[in-house]
């Protein structure tokens, strides 16, 4: 199983959030990306060092011939096609699409991540490692994808969610809601 998550806080010449995203996920197939299910969408707090307004999140199960490095090579140019240019790590996005999963390969981070990662393109880590601390990732991943689980925890989106409730509180998941059906 193959698993993007998508997310957009701005408006572009291409439209809202929410239409960027439709778009980007109507042009896959011409691309080689077939999509096989997807979540609703979700507007979701944006939980960023800085303020910015409100993002639309949404994940999918797709599937692709290309390896791994060329499917993220691919999400970035779709990312670019949008008009996305990296600026300010964890700034507002026109669109950004994530590889979370690839077929439950594991691939460990390299190099520095995080804020003082710089900007540059970075190396493919699988599964995302953000996956577990993001519940704007595991809400619609639950919804779309219930049956997956993380790689390395065997895990699935609603013990991680849990997991993430437990961490961080009640509030882990405050200002998550669903948008579209």
């Amino acid at each position: 199983m193959i698993l993007l998550a998508f997310g957009a806080n701005l408006t572009s010449v291409h439209g809202e959030p929410i239409t960027v995203l439709e778009k980007a996920l109507e042009l896959m197939p011409s691309l080689g990306i077939s999509v096989r299910r997807r979540s609703s969408w979700y507007r979701t707090p944006a939980i960023t060092p800085y303020a910015q307004p409100p993002y639309v999140n949404g994940v999918a199960v797709v599937e692709a011939a290309l390896p791994p490095v060329e499917l993220l090579q691919m999400l970035h140019r779709i990312e670019a096609m949008f008009g996305r240019v990296r600026r300010v790590r964890w700034g507002e996005r026109i669109i950004d699409i994530d590889l979370l999963d690839y077929d439950g390969l594991v691939v460990p981070p390299v190099g520095r991540r995080g804020a003082d990662a710089g900007l540059g393109q970075l190396p493919l880590a699988l599964p995302h490692p953000g996956i577990p601390d993001r519940g704007f990732v595991l809400v619609p991943l639950a919804e779309v994808a219930p049956e997956w689980r993380h790689p390395v925890t065997g895990q699935g989106p609603e013990e991680l969610l849990q997991r993430l409730q437990a961490a961080q509180g009640i509030g882990a998941l405050a200002g998550i809601e669903k948008i579209t059906a």
